[in-house]
């Protein structure tokens, strides 16, 4: 004998806790992308993590929930900060941070959610899961990962390496391929009239005498 399905209709204390912490993760993804000063992008996108976090809660999934706290909200978007504060990026407003194309993101964006929705929908239209308390503990986790997604799991590992080469290449400039170093600086030899060049800083010498009784005659 089958479960009923419960009515979306009636949404129980659990759907309605999850529905608000997704309203308040997609609202602080689009402030994250829409905000023009970097710490303010990088404080909403704490938000965003902590919501989903919440989200994961609410599935049962506590292992999940804890590991989105400590490496995301923890160590990524403290990493974040630490690389504004560290490379002196602007604090304030910037406006070269819009690039001009908010129409055609907003169009791109919008077909995308449209699309996953739509599939999402299409696809688990009668499917209902209970939510079983101890279904997202780091055992059950584990045994899942390294036994029937092990491949996926190497597959992602191998794609988070070369992106990290990537970074690397793209940011360092003393390897073929990145930008030009800036050019030598002029010798410090003689000059080949005979004359010592003047240090830097010291006045310009003053013209000989030979000169000056050889221009006024």
């Amino acid at each position: 004998m089958t479960e009923a399905v419960p009515s979306y209709l009636s949404p129980t204390g659990q759907e309605i806790v999850f529905l608000l912490l997704g309203a308040v993760a997609v609202g602080s993804a689009l402030l994250v992308v829409t905000t023009r000063q970097l710490v303010h992008a990088a404080l909403w996108l704490v938000v965003c993590f902590g919501a989903l976090a919440g989200c994961y809660l609410v599935l049962t999934a506590e292992f999940v929930a804890w590991v989105q706290v400590l490496i995301y909200v923890g160590a990524i978007v403290v990493l974040l900060l630490f690389g504004i504060m560290l490379t002196r990026a602007p604090i304030g407003r910037s406006a070269d941070l819009d690039s001009g194309n908010r129409v055609v993101a907003a169009v791109v964006a919008l077909a995308t959610a449209a699309i996953l929705v739509t599939v999402v929908i299409d696809g688990f239209r009668t499917a209902y899961t209970p939510l079983d308390p101890g279904g997202g503990a780091a055992k059950e986790l584990g045994a899942s990962i390294f036994a029937t997604w092990v491949l996926p799991f190497e597959a992602l590992s191998v794609l988070l390496l070369a992106a990290l080469i990537g970074a690397i290449v793209l940011s360092r400039t003393d390897i073929p391929g990145g930008s030009p170093p800036a050019g030598p600086a002029p010798p410090a030899g003689p000059v080949p009239g005979g004359a010592d060049p003047p240090a830097r800083g010291d006045p310009a010498p003053p013209d000989r005498p030979s000169d000056q009784t050889s221009g006024g005659q």
